[in-house]
């Protein structure tokens, strides 16, 4: 049992950046100490505290790993420009974006407001509304997909469209089941100020491969199944595994499979999680979309071998069958048998369920949405 008022979290490995300080040239007459100011880059640059992790990622990314001081006094650590600007991550499930406005002196943060209250002072917000002294800041935790360690890696930023726009896309992204695989991105924006002057500043998105009705029916989510779903494509397909996205050169294009390689895989499934892992990556290699489908050979294999798998059968041990049964392929049923648009199921799931959303319910809840839909209640 956790403790409940202890705020629970995974140990930060290191930073994203997009930008760096540089030396103006110029000296403070106050502090005697050089002026630095910011500058933009077009790929991303990694710290962390471990140089290890970083050789890791040099090693996946490019780039070279370098001693490096922070420029407001922190202890030393490493650094590396890698060669990428788009790097594959997942999204956690719980809280990945948090959002502030905050004032620094030095390295230290004297406000912290949420827009109405100041959350070091409890008392309203200390800044003038047209014209703040605090600077939005927003702050994305991810994991590096393909680097070694069990932990985030922070990505801050001060702009406005990633104030604006990181957040809604994180946030959808954490509704799904488990880590969603996604890639952090660059993109380059440009606003024209009222003196004509044009600024170009780059900005931070999330994106992902999957469409959002998909993420709402629980695929995009790294799981077991989805690992064991990885695996199985790459047999099938005789491919190995693959990163979602490779830094350097891409590997030459396996062979497609075929509906034929599906039909197959549906009737050699010994078990209901080995049909559960055979249909995911049937989906994922866009067969078996609609479960209802009396035309798709495919989603009829699937079905079909469902039904005699969760029939009793005397030669098969009853261990085979799992009773908690998979979340991800009740729900995929439920989707494929509803005759509402997305957003309407969801409504009548969390109605039907007494609160609870889609991708929070367990089996039971599932299980009983679905055979109320099949009969008509």
């Amino acid at each position: 049992m956790p403790i409940l008022e202890l705020q629970r979290r995974m140990r930060q490995l290191g930073e994203i950046r997009i930008g760096r300080v540089v030396d103006t040239g110029r000296i403070s007459q106050r502090t005697q100490r050089p002026i630095m100011r910011p500058e933009k880059l077009d790929r991303f640059r990694v710290t962390s505290a471990s140089k290890p992790l970083l050789e890791e990622v040099a090693a996946l990314y490019g780039g070279t790993v370098q001693p490096w001081t922070p420029a407001n006094g922190g202890p030393a650590e490493w650094e590396v420009y890698t060669d990428a600007d788009r790097l594959p991550v997942l999204v956690p499930p719980r809280d990945p974006v948090t959002q502030w406005y905050e004032l620094y002196k030095g390295s230290k943060c004297v406000r912290r407001c949420d827009g109405v209250t100041e959350q070091k002072s409890d008392k309203p917000c200390l800044c003038n509304p047209e014209q703040r002294d605090c600077q939005i800041t927003t702050r994305l935790n991810v994991m590096l997909r393909d680097v070694p360690g069990l932990g985030v890696w922070l990505l801050t930023s001060h702009g406005y469209y990633a104030g604006t726009e990181l957040p809604e896309v994180a946030e959808f992204l954490a509704t799904t089941r488990g880590y969603v695989d996604a890639w952090l991105a660059m993109e380059e924006k440009q606003v024209v100020r009222d003196n004509g002057d044009v600024a170009r500043f780059m900005v931070p998105k999330l994106d992902v491969a999957v469409t959002p009705a998909q993420l709402l029916a629980g695929q995009g989510a790294v799981s077991p199944a989805a690992v064991e779903a990885t695996a199985a494509r790459a047999a099938i397909t005789g491919n190995g595994p693959a990163a979602i996205e490779a830094p350097k050169a891409a590997p030459p294009a396996a062979a497609q499979p075929t509906a034929e390689t599906f039909i197959a895989a549906a009737v050699d499934s010994k078990t209901l999680n080995d049909l559960s892992t055979n249909l995911k990556a049937a989906q994922h290699a866009g067969f078996a979309r609609n479960l209802g489908d009396a035309s798709d050979l495919v989603a009829v294999a699937f079905m079909k071998r469902r039904a005699e798998l969760s029939s009793p059968s005397t030669d098969q041990p009853a261990a085979q069958a799992p009773p908690a049964g998979d979340p991800d392929l009740i729900w995929q049923q439920i989707v494929a048998a509803s005759p509402w648009p997305m957003s309407e199921l969801r409504e009548r799931f969390i109605t039907a369920s007494g609160g609870v959303a889609p991708e929070d319910a367990g089996v039971q809840d599932l299980t009983d949405f679905l055979n109320g839909m099949k009969a008509g209640v």
